[in-house]
């Protein structure tokens, strides 16, 4: 019972848009285009999949309580770009106890962070 990757699928009342923002902003390599969804690789196993809300087997949602957190090397960097991009910032770059983050919308209303791990042995385990 091998398990060889992980997709997680967000849904849309337009689609187009997010596309966009995935491939342009995101920079996320499209690896299946299915018309109604597209799935975009994160990491070596890691997949993002966007969905037609119209169409997919779940319906676009008013308030997502989802959050999609992609793991990086500089999270100043990602802030930087993310406003030049004119991305919705909705808390900019933050230092916890265990991680630094910046929190972001897509243009479906979803909640994204970018984080990187203060311990290297962890952030590590996220690199590969």
């Amino acid at each position: 019972m091998q398990k060889y990757s992980q997709i997680t699928f967000l849904y849309y009342e337009d689609l187009e848009p997010a596309a966009r923002f995935y491939k342009d902003v995101l920079k996320l390599d499209l690896v299946q285009d299915q018309k109604m969804a597209k799935i975009y690789r994160v990491g070596a196993a890691s997949y993002l999949g966007i969905v037609d809300g119209n169409k997919g087997f779940l319906k676009a949602q008013p308030k997502s309580a989802v959050l999609v957190t992609l793991v990086v090397d500089d999270v100043e960097a990602w802030h930087a770009y993310l406003v030049e991009q004119g991305v919705k910032i909705l808390q900019p770059p933050k230092r916890g106890i265990h991680a630094e983050s910046v929190f972001f919308e897509d243009p479906g209303g979803y909640a994204l962070e970018i984080q990187r791990f203060l311990d290297p042995a962890v952030q590590e385990v996220f690199a590969r």
